[in-house]
């Protein structure tokens, strides 16, 4: 190989290429959990995942690239770039069938398995870029330092660049295969542009004519690529009536067409259902809200953090004349709730995260509904003390916090339903616990907070919905619970196996291959 120096041109050329590839990496590593997600959920076993098999490829990636580059004599960067763009390209192709075959490894060996079989491949071979880069841009040895640091320098600033335009710009606009897609032509026009230059001014003599039978190759996916993960089968019994992949999740509404239900899901997680006849709520857990203004005499005003498909709001205000506020993180949901389950408004409707929105809200609220619970993980940032005293701050004097938790029972004795009664216990100072379908040890738990004790038999009270309170109240033991607090929350792995059980669950209701996107 030709060791010249490089010209000042040549410099240039070889800064803007570590920064391409170096936003290569983080885009591709971003996307990653938009590709896991719908299938393994957004948990921290997928992001975890993701994150090591990074670390893995760009470990190989600089060992096996520093090794290729100094033998290298016949070919260079522009085939190693046009080689992680083919594998790029892959892998819209792949990623049902890895996914459908990994899903009887389980929760997280899936999530890691797959990771790694669909992303190992490119990240390291953009992982060799730096050495080989290092290597063109070095020719002495007093310099190496310098050019190094550089270079690597470039590589980083790429990588930020690429993580901010992902988010803020391209996944509002852009779904994550169309991404991948535009990602891996740009690494094809790069590596052609660095093959005229190898063979130009590095006397790599054979750099271009592979470059461009891989591009041509490249090319040759995109068509069909773009179809890729869209192909439902016409005989099952589900249709699916809208999807749309948001910053947070992939959204979608299907409809069971014998069973005449409707379910909201967001990535691996049902987050809402109703007949599609008549639209009537088909969440068992939600019928406590039928009851919640008997407890609160006088209840006008009410705040729902975690929308859903709406059925709460539509129940509170309709048949109690309650004005409702709703939170919801995801303008997606919201979009399909309004759209597909008859979701109106009655008070602000509210985009955007909860820790921060709820700062901004002016209460009192006489009723407050915490039900955020999505991709089969509760977002535990939001079961804190520190939340916990934000919501409370809101409450009227007489408010109620309604909480709900999906966890096992386990006889009154499970950490994490433990761990969040100790923690209400923090702020609040009564509580009352329910559950969803008694006799079902996996269920949706209510959390009752208030500030003063709950008649859960109040004069007026119809019968039906007294007997409902008296036979779904249980005790619950939460000495052995953790404080969840923003410094410390175990709570993620304490619902481990929460989180592999719902998941089985999903996978039963709906079948695997309709989860894959």
């Amino acid at each position: 190989m030709n060791n010249t120096p490089l010209q000042t041109s040549g410099r240039i050329g070889l800064f803007i290429t570590v920064f391409i590839t170096g936003s290569a990496v983080m885009v591709i590593e971003l996307l990653g959990t938009r590709l896991i997600a719908p299938f393994y959920g957004a948990s921290l076993y997928v992001w975890s995942s993701l994150i090591s098999v990074t670390m893995i490829a760009l470990a190989i990636g600089y060992f096996v690239g520093g090794k290729w580059a100094d033998s290298a004599k016949r070919t260079g960067l522009a085939l190693i770039i046009a080689l992680a763009a083919i594998l790029t390209l892959i892998i819209p192709w792949i990623t049902r069938p890895v996914l459908l075959a990994t899903d009887p490894l389980g929760l997280r060996a899936g999530a890691f398995v797959s990771a790694l079989v669909l992303f190992l491949p490119s990240l390291t071979f953009l992982g060799m870029v730096g050495p080989f880069a290092i290597k063109l841009g070095t020719n002495r040895l007093e310099g190496i330092g310098s050019s190094a640091g550089s270079l690597y320098a470039i590589s980083t600033v790429g990588s930020v660049v690429g993580t901010l335009v992902l988010g803020f710009f391209l996944f509002p606009l852009l779904g994550s295969r169309e991404i991948l897609i535009d990602l891996g032509i740009i690494l094809l026009v790069l590596a052609v542009a660095v093959a005229f230059f190898e063979q130009q001014q590095r006397g790599i003599k054979q750099a271009v004519l592979p470059c461009i039978l891989l591009a041509l190759l490249g090319f040759g996916f995109i068509p069909k690529i773009s179809g890729v993960g869209h192909v439902y089968n016409p005989n099952s019994q589900f249709e699916v009536k809208s999807e749309h992949e948001s910053l947070y999740g992939w959204v979608r509404v299907i409809d069971h067409k014998t069973n005449d239900l409707r379910v909201l899901t967001s990535d691996a997680s049902a987050i809402g259902a109703a007949t599609v006849s008549k639209g009537e709520n088909r969440l068992t857990y939600q019928n406590i809200v039928n009851i919640l203004p008997a407890l609160a005499p006088k209840m006008t005003r009410a705040l729902i953090v975690g929308l859903g498909a709406g059925k709460m709001e539509t129940i509170l205000h309709d048949r109690y004349g309650i004005t409702v506020d709703t939170l919801e993180i995801d303008p997606a949901v919201a979009k399909a709730a309004t759209d597909y389950f008859d979701f109106k408004p009655s008070g602000d409707s509210i985009i955007g995260d909860a820790r921060y929105e709820i700062r901004h809200l002016k209460g009192p609220y006489d009723l407050i509904i915490h039900d955020c619970f999505t991709g089969g993980s509760e977002p535990s940032h939001l079961l804190t003390v520190e939340t916990l005293v934000q919501l409370r701050s809101l409450l009227s004097e007489k408010g109620i916090l309604a909480l709900n938790f999906v966890a096992f029972y386990d006889a009154g004795h499970n950490a994490s339903l433990a761990s969040v009664s100790k923690t209400l216990a923090q702020v609040f100072s009564n509580q009352d616990f329910f559950i969803s379908e008694p006799g079902e040890n996996f269920n949706d738990f209510i959390f009752l907070a208030s500030q003063n004790p709950l008649n859960l038999a109040p004069n007026g009270m119809p019968a039906d919905q007294a007997e409902w309170l008296k036979t779904r109240k249980l005790p619950l033991d939460n000495s052995k619970g953790t404080i969840l607090t923003d410094d410390l929350n175990p709570l993620e792995h304490l619902q481990t196996a929460k989180a592999e059980h719902y998941r089985h669950v999903i996978v039963d209701a709906f079948g695997p291959e309709l989860l894959v996107r």
